[in-house]
């Protein structure tokens, strides 16, 4: 099993480099041999007799949250585990804060009251003390991940399957929000309401528009600035109404584990949150066509037809019983976030050496002319 976070960037036109994927970029400054040391040390302390058998940090995804995985072993067991903690400050951090506990709580809420299959979550660790910061460890899972790097629109076991198990896999994996969203933006959701005023999107789009600051505080970067200005003008009134249920966050195949085609757990819920079901669906189609725009503009065939709005929004009603309103103005949405947070995982890349600076700050925003496009009503044309 592999744990992911935020992909790496590419679009149509010819500002695609393949070669920002040659390498994975920094993302975390802790030691990994002190980290494993430490990890053992806490491990004894729940387990008496507990060792570390081997310990490593994923390759082809984890770009956001410090992963390590590793296998333990004590006198009457062990087994493969994953442990998640927030990365460090001199890390230069994708986003503000990183709520350990509320991931734990959610998984542990999605576990117990729908089929989606998540990882079990064994222990949360509150204190910074044995890592430097809290940190939560769950089962590891058996499966394949569709990779970030290189992007899995550009060969992986996804382009080799055929196109009745794309299709059993598509279904399956929108199948997943419908799982997802059957949870009620409820009293037991409070904790992940991000405060404010207004609807449960209006409170989303506000709390993004905030990160939107955060990251982008001291750069010029219109094209955003227009981007929200396009939301506020399209504002979703339908989907606006309808009762919120938990969102799932980073939505996409990218943070699945799969057995086959079909998904074995969920992963990746720091971005978890409460709104309209259209949010994750959105994202998720959105999210494919990003690494679906990579692989185009290297030239290769990617998967064209997987997630395509119709035939996702289609499942999603069939699985769900919800006809998906506003979509164009959610993907649209989740262009916008996913701009913000490429900005900043592309300033961290320029923080730690690995890539210039660019020009103009807004060539950071590495799905610039898709976004563009979106915004223009030019990019399904």
């Amino acid at each position: 099993m592999t744990e992911q976070r935020e992909g790496s960037a590419g679009d149509r036109d010819s500002r695609f480099d393949d070669s920002r994927f040659e390498d994975r970029p920094t993302v975390s400054t802790r030691d990994a041999d002190e980290l494993t040391d430490r990890l053992g040390a806490w491990l004894r302390a729940q387990v008496p007799g507990a060792a570390i058998t081997s310990c490593e940090r994923p390759q082809t995804n984890g770009m956001s949250s410090e992963t390590l995985l590793f296998d333990a072993e004590w006198p009457d067991g062990g087994g493969s585990f994953v442990a998640r903690l927030a990365p460090s400050d001199d890390a230069y951090p994708v986003f503000p804060t990183y709520d350990i506990e509320a991931q734990a709580r959610v998984m542990r809420l999605v576990g117990e009251r729908t089929a989606v299959p998540v990882p079990t979550v064994r222990w949360y660790e509150p204190s910074p003390d044995a890592l430097g910061a809290p940190f939560l460890v769950m089962d590891r899972v058996d499966g394949r991940v569709p990779p970030d790097v290189m992007p899995y629109t550009m060969g992986s076991f996804l382009t080799e399957a055929s196109p009745a198990e794309l299709a059993e896999l598509e279904a399956e994996s929108v199948g997943l929000l419908a799982g997802i969203h059957t949870i009620g933006a409820g009293d037991d959701l409070a904790f992940l309401d991000p405060g404010g005023s207004g609807t449960a999107l209006r409170r989303h789009v506000d709390a993004e528009r905030a990160y939107y600051r955060w990251v982008c505080e001291g750069l010029e970067t219109p094209l955003l600035d227009r981007a929200f200005a396009w939301l506020e003008d399209h504002w979703p009134a339908a989907a606006d109404a309808a009762e919120p249920v938990l969102s799932w966050g980073d939505a996409r195949i990218g943070n699945v584990i799969y057995q086959g085609v079909r998904p074995a757990a969920v992963l990746d819920w720091e971005m978890a949150s409460i709104g309209p079901r259209e949010i994750d669906l959105g994202w998720m189609i959105f999210l494919h066509r990003f690494f679906q725009d990579i692989a185009e503009g290297a030239g290769m065939e990617g998967l064209p037809t997987l997630l395509a709005p119709e035939s996702a929004a289609e499942i999603y009603a069939r699985r769900s019983g919800h006809e998906p309103r506003d979509l164009e103005w959610f993907i649209t949405y989740a262009a916008v976030r996913h701009g913000v947070i490429m900005i900043r995982v592309m300033s961290r890349h320029v923080h730690f050496q690995e890539v210039p600076p660019p020009d103009d700050p807004e060539d950071h925003i590495t799905h610039r002319a898709a976004l563009e496009r979106l915004l223009d009503g030019t990019y399904w044309s």
